[in-house]
């Protein structure tokens, strides 16, 4: 969809002229993407007015090259009225073909086409580049579009050269309003949707970026994690259902190493192993990130290992722990929970976040030994877990304090 149009001529500077004679071009605009033509004429940079971008002076080659100017200029209009009337993308690029005679290409690369291709294409990666969970969240996102498509404009593909920022604004609001998500889940899958627009950017199908001025921040949250008190009252909790005695050990594991759920449930004894120190260490590769994460073992995460080494289905197969499905644990935390009286929606993702706090960085752990273990690649994600320690706050200024009355 066409928002801007421009169209100057100019004189460039070129190697092949001598003294002050420089080529024509002329530089078509269309929505911020420009396209340069060489008029194949010259003039003394001496007499051009680059304001009014005609020769200056009435002498013939003025009248002649001014005239030639101005009969393309109006043919420059009239291959624009003659794209929008063969229904083609006003583009810069496809008024040059016009105007050179160039044939327009018909083909129209439509969305929710190419979304699907690079989902298959996906799909036939997980395992080798990515995970599961990847594959699954640009399902929702493929989803996610099918339905705003329908929604604000009734139809099941759009031609992806009419998304423009008035189309992710839309979208935007529609994950706000219609699917009631949050700012940042909205972002989320915004991001995803990018992947798509940029590979169209890059295959040359779209002209210009409709993310070009949008604002992809993301608003910081307070994240939940599990107190000292709250990790003893888990620890400590013997339930009469073995599910949740499973359940709540593999939750403490990733108490004391940060490892994620994904990591936690690849996880396989030959990762164990005697580190630099003659201590066990676990070495798993971040299924996230990619990155080699290598955690010393603590001694409530060893002792849970030692429960379930002899565990049949850990042996049949060649698994550290018996672990549940995401979606069974995060069920059995809450009832964890309830009978522990803590009063937090426990997700397994906590974990990590109490491993980073309350485990690590309240007990002097430096950041940048935190950031290592947790397999971050850069200092500035573990930095968001510095904000959140009001028990080190207090303990810094107890100190202080006790300096102060001495």
């Amino acid at each position: 969809m066409e928002k801007s149009f421009g169209l100057f001529f100019y004189l460039k500077k070129s190697k092949k002229l001598n003294g002050n004679e420089r080529p024509v071009y002329l530089r078509v605009t269309v929505n911020g993407v420009a396209c340069d033509i060489s008029l194949k004429r010259k003039c003394d940079s001496n007499s051009w007015n680059t304001n009014a971008g005609r020769m200056d002076g009435k002498t013939e080659q003025a009248k002649s090259l001014n005239s030639y100017l101005d009969v393309l200029q109006r043919k420059v209009y009239e291959a624009r009225k003659q794209l929008e009337q063969n229904d083609h993308p006003v583009t810069a690029e496809n008024i040059k073909k016009v105007l050179l005679g160039q044939e327009i290409s018909t083909q129209k690369y439509m969305l929710m086409q190419i979304f699907k291709h690079h989902n298959d294409q996906m799909s036939q990666l997980v395992g080798k580049e990515y995970a599961p969970g990847t594959l699954e969240r640009y399902i929702t996102s493929f989803r996610h579009t099918q339905s705003f498509l329908e929604c604000k404009y009734k139809v099941s593909d759009i031609d992806i050269n009419k998304l423009d920022y008035e189309f992710i604004s839309e979208y935007e609001f529609w994950f706000k309003s219609v699917r009631k998500c949050d700012h940042n889940t909205s972002m989320k899958y915004l991001s995803n949707f990018r992947k798509i627009v940029n590979r169209c950017l890059l295959n040359g199908w779209l002209q210009r970026d409709p993310f070009l001025g949008f604002k992809m921040t993301k608003r910081e949250v307070e994240r939940v994690v599990l107190t000292e008190y709250e990790l003893q009252a888990l620890s400590s909790k013997q339930f009469s259902v073995e599910r949740l005695n499973l359940v709540r050990d593999i939750f403490l594991f990733s108490c004391y190493t940060g490892l994620a759920y994904a990591d936690v449930q690849k996880l396989r004894r030959s990762e164990i192993i005697i580190g630099v120190d003659g201590e066990k260490w676990v070495v798993s590769r971040r299924q996230k990130t990619d990155i080699t994460a290598k955690i010393p073992l603590l001694p409530p995460a060893l002792k849970i290992i030692d429960q379930y080494a002899n565990n049949p289905q850990c042996l049949l197969q060649d698994r550290l722990l018996p672990i549940l499905s995401n979606q069974k644990m995060n069920a059995y935390l809450k009832e964890i929970a309830d009978l522990c009286k803590i009063h937090k929606t426990l997700t397994f993702h906590i974990a990590r976040h109490t491993f980073a706090t309350t485990v690590t960085l309240s007990n002097g752990v430096p950041i940048e030994t935190v950031s290592k273990m947790l397999g971050h690649r850069n200092l500035k994600t573990t930095q968001h877990y510095a904000k959140i320690l009001d028990i080190k706050i207090s303990a810094d200024m107890k100190r202080l304090r006790d300096k102060l009355i001495n």
